[in-house]
């Protein structure tokens, strides 16, 4: 099995991600730094490390959604010594990672696996699995400028896809508005650079749904694992 395959299979991280892990030299076999992506790896016999710390393919599947607070970082490792979403999981001894990522300020629904082929499925653009995000944006937006938002912004060197965007409640004296966001693309910080784009700065972001996976009754910091048909839902999802 190549490499990336294998540590995907693990419930490490996707194929994109293995491959990094491999290029950036945290990946060993037998005791050696592999960084060929075409290397094979014989299940049976090899001894596979990341950053000197064994993976195997007999850990159980686990899929949990996770109500992110702000604060948190959604990668393993950072600069600034911020606290991690992994830190948020203490009951699970299988190594588990998010699918995708919420930035440090936003809080709300995160998943997090170590079904590595699902993580890939779940993070590549063509199967437009659709976050739903609730928005505190300054001031009212107009209907010229939902539609634009809808149709599509140029930001940096993209265009984003067709969004939706609904106005929940409209706060006048304050001069803010609760909207709802759908978006299926899933790029940095995406949410707030169009709402910039837009002129109405995100005050506070929140993801409440992907797909129909949703927090239910999870309380912020807390996790829950998903149910067997929530786990066949998004396997099904082509």
């Amino acid at each position: 099995m190549r490499i990336n395959k294998y540590i995907a299979s693990c419930g490490i991280a996707s194929r994109r991600k293995a491959e990094e892990l491999i290029n950036d030299g945290r990946v060993s076999v037998n005791g050696k730094i592999i960084t060929e992506l075409s290397f094979q790896v014989d299940e049976a016999k090899d001894i596979v490390e990341i950053d000197g710390e064994k993976i195997g393919l007999d850990e159980k599947e686990v899929y949990i959604v996770l109500n992110k607070p702000e604060g948190y970082i959604t990668t393993v490792k950072d600069q600034f010594d911020r606290p991690s979403v992994l830190d948020l999981i203490t009951d699970i001894k299988e190594r588990i990672y998010p699918v995708g990522r919420l930035d440090y300020e936003t809080s709300g629904l995160l998943l997090l696996t170590n079904d590595g082929d699902l993580t890939y499925k779940l993070t590549h653009p063509k199967h437009e699995i659709d976050k739903t995000y609730m928005a505190i944006v300054k001031g009212v937006p107009t209907n010229e400028e939902i539609e634009n938002f809808e149709k599509g912004l140029y930001i940096e060197d993209y265009k984003t896809a067709p969004a939706k965007f609904k106005i929940v409640k409209i706060n006048e004296e304050k001069n803010y508005s609760i909207c709802q966001i759908k978006i299926h693309e899933g790029r940095n910080r995406q949410v707030r650079k169009m709402c910039r784009a837009i002129n109405h700065p995100v005050l506070r972001l929140r993801r409440v749904a992907m797909g129909k996976i949703t927090l239910k009754e999870t309380e912020v910091g807390s996790y829950r694992h998903l149910t067997s048909d929530e786990i066949k839902y998004l396997k099904g999802i082509k």
